[in-house]
């Protein structure tokens, strides 16, 4: 995954009111942490941050204001809610080339279920894995060509990266084809079982 590259001023000012002016200013207040460091507090530039978030679990090379550069990946990230687009506060975790972090990577499907008019529910959106902070994937792709009602995807399923390992139960479900219902017909086997127990 290739790096992110974003410039980050050191923050001074806290409080409601402080994250009012930095939001104001088009920057997005965020803090840095890991390592056993002292937690560092940044302001970032909305637009740059926004466009790196579009891809999960990013890699970000943060230059900060008076010469620390940093490798972060982002933690945890609080939007607006109601407001498109608009970040509201950031957690970045510190990491180096090497070290193995816990992420959760999409997982996309690929290929057509039976035929039936079956239904795919995802049992997880997202796979908990295991993987080197620099070498995140990002994404696993999951075929689903010619699976019928009944079928079950676990996480031991699921072909990984090299260098990525679960960090999910292995027989956690993960998606699974259910057979389309018409509602129609339900109703009408419900009826008669009414009937049936007034009988």
């Amino acid at each position: 995954m290739a790096e992110v590259k974003i410039s980050a001023k050191p923050r001074t000012e806290f409080g409601k009111g402080a994250a009012r002016r930095t939001r104001a200013a088009e920057r997005v207040p965020g803090v840095v942490y890991g390592h056993g460091v002292e937690p560092l507090h940044v302001t970032l530039p909305a637009h740059d941050l926004l466009m790196a978030l579009k891809n999960s679990n990013v890699l970000i090379r943060l230059d900060v204001e008076g010469g620390k550069d940093e490798l972060v990946i982002p933690k945890a990230v609080q939007r607006h809610p109601i407001k498109i687009g608009v970040l509201e506060h950031v957690d970045l975790l510190l990491v180096k080339k090497g070290e193995k972090v816990t992420v959760e990577v999409p997982i996309l499907t690929e290929g057509d279920l039976a035929p039936g008019g079956n239904l795919l529910e995802h049992l997880l959106n997202a796979l908990p894995v295991e993987t080197e902070a620099t070498h995140i994937p990002e994404s696993v792709t999951v075929s689903i060509a010619g699976l019928d009602a009944g079928a079950t995807i676990h996480a031991k399923d699921i072909t990984l990266p090299a260098g990525t390992s679960l960090a999910v139960e292995e027989d956690a479900a993960v998606l699974q084809v259910v057979a389309a219902q018409a509602e129609a017909p339900a109703e009408e086997g419900a009826e008669g079982e009414a009937e049936g127990a007034e009988a």
